[in-house]
């Protein structure tokens, strides 16, 4: 066999431009009517030219074939060759069979001879042999698409071999010394028999994609499936226009019913309205003015648009507008307004008369309330806070103090106090008497200021009261008698003013 790199005379790692330029060099130079003399040995070469061109051109068979190309070229058989499988890298080339007839060396019966081995290859290896399951034949060149064609190819397309490959083990395993040598030698022996069943199955896929490509019966049915698809979208083309056709013959023969026109409508109203004023004894006067109604009916006005019209179809598209439609919302708008508005008045009337009905009323109750003949007892009238009272001092003296400044006062004769307060009446009592206590503290935080105003004596001092002049001891004897007997004098107004200053300065 002959390498298809020096038939098409490239080298290997020619580009395609390169190859399509030998092909036509050769082809030409070989071609059967160009060598009459030597018809036989141009028609062998120039078959040759056109397989290896085949292959070459289509990137995928070359890249498969540069990979396989020693086993194609030397029919896979080598010195450590072991395997009695078929050697299918014979069959990679067209120069193994003659046509496409039926004969002993056609193609049809020579493939169809390989696959057949392959098959009786792996039906000894095959588990399930007992199945009804049958391997698809590859037929000949009169057997049809759908029955056997297209089974076989569904099959061999996908093809997976039985065979376990078990005679290509490297490792023993009854020698295995323990367990875990023993996991270690079956895993790499799965991979060398994994790795042969990879590459028997991606030749025999290969062979049958090899196959597939050249057999004149899956071109034919291209063919056909193609011819049918033109002749469904002409089908699809055709009834599409009789579609269109009859679409227009209805729209064209089309006929309004009676009962849709609006001249029959107007009729009718017509013969309605007279036989209603027929009824009513109103059909002379309706004789009378039928004439100005006419005239006036005559002429179609739009109220919302202020608009008058020559015919009713005119009126009828005007209705339609955009901006009738407009004018219509803007009128209902006006007219709810309106109403809310009157409906505002209303209410405001009747809350008006309701409230002179109860003002009536309330002056009628104040009249019989207070009648000449009751006499009501006056309020009393609320005493000012900021009245003086009139305070004797020791001296005899008189000074007005804001009854509001009472933190001021030391402590008043009990006497004196009760004839300055008689005017407060039964129901200040408690206020007063809250406001004694709060008197009295202040007379002891404004003695306490005096004393530290006023320089220090000496313990031996007798401390006298200003009113019964009796003498004691301390101070605290001293305050103890004032607050029992009640002889607490107030300060003089000069002694008051330093302690005023002092409160506007904070």
């Amino acid at each position: 066999m002959k390498c298809h790199y020096e038939v098409l005379e490239v080298e290997q790692e020619a580009s395609e431009d390169d190859i399509r330029k030998s092909y036509r060099k050769l082809a030409l130079k070989w071609h059967p009517d160009k060598n009459l003399n030597n018809s036989e040995e141009a028609k062998e070469q120039f078959q040759l030219i056109q397989q290896a061109y085949e292959i070459l051109s289509d990137p995928q068979e070359r890249s498969w074939y540069d990979r396989h190309k020693d086993s194609i070229l030397k029919g896979g058989i080598t010195s450590d060759y072991k395997d009695d499988s078929l050697n299918v890298y014979q069959y990679f080339t067209t120069t193994c069979f003659k046509g496409f007839g039926d004969d002993e060396r056609s193609f049809y019966a020579v493939y169809s001879e390989v696959f057949n081995k392959i098959s009786a290859e792996d039906s000894e290896f095959e588990i399930n042999a007992d199945s009804d399951f049958e391997i698809p034949v590859f037929g000949n060149s009169k057997s049809s698409y759908e029955e056997v064609v297209h089974p076989f190819y569904s099959y061999w397309q996908s093809y997976s071999t039985k065979k376990p490959y078990s005679w290509l083990d490297k490792y023993d395993i009854r020698d295995a010394p323990n367990r875990r040598v023993l996991r270690l030698m079956e895993k790499e022996n799965k991979k060398i028999r994994d790795k042969a069943r990879k590459e028997r199955n991606e030749e025999v896929r290969a062979l049958v994609a090899f196959v597939r490509k050249r057999d004149k019966r899956v071109q034919e049915y291209a063919l056909y499936l193609e011819n049918k698809a033109v002749e469904n979208q002409k089908k699809i083309q055709a009834l599409r226009k009789t579609q269109i056709i009859k679409k227009n013959e209805e729209m064209s023969s089309y006929v309004e019913c009676d009962w849709v026109k609006f001249s029959n409508l107007e009729g009718e109203l017509k013969q309605i309205e007279e036989d209603v004023a027929a009824e009513f004894d109103d059909l002379e006067s309706e004789g009378n003015s039928s004439n100005s109604e006419d005239d006036s009916r005559g002429i179609p006005h739009c109220l919302a648009c202020n608009k008058l019209f020559k015919t009713d179809k005119a009126f009828l598209n005007h209705e339609k507008s955009k901006k009738h439609k407009e004018n219509i919302e803007r009128l209902k708008t006006v007219m709810k307004m309106e109403d809310a508005k009157l409906n505002r008045i209303i209410e405001d009337s009747e809350n008006l008369e309701e409230n002179l009905h109860n003002e009536r009323n309330f002056i009628a109750e104040q009249q019989d309330e207070f009648a000449p003949d009751v006499k009501q007892e006056p309020k009393p009238r609320k005493k000012n806070k900021s009245k003086k009272l009139n305070m004797t001092l020791v001296d005899g003296s008189e000074s007005d103090l804001d009854f509001c400044e009472e933190t001021q006062l030391l402590h008043l004769n009990n006497d004196e106090c009760d004839e300055d307060i008689s005017w407060v009446s039964h129901n200040a009592k408690n206020k007063a008497e809250k406001k004694q206590k709060s008197r009295n503290n202040a007379t002891c935080l404004e003695s306490k200021k005096a004393s530290s105003t006023t320089p220090k004596m000496p313990d031996n001092k007798e401390h006298k009261c200003a009113v019964c002049i009796s003498t004691y001891s301390s101070k605290n004897e001293l305050f103890k008698h004032l607050k029992s007997s009640g002889h607490s004098v107030p300060l003089p107004k000069q002694s008051l003013e330093p302690a005023k200053s002092r409160r506007r300065k904070k």
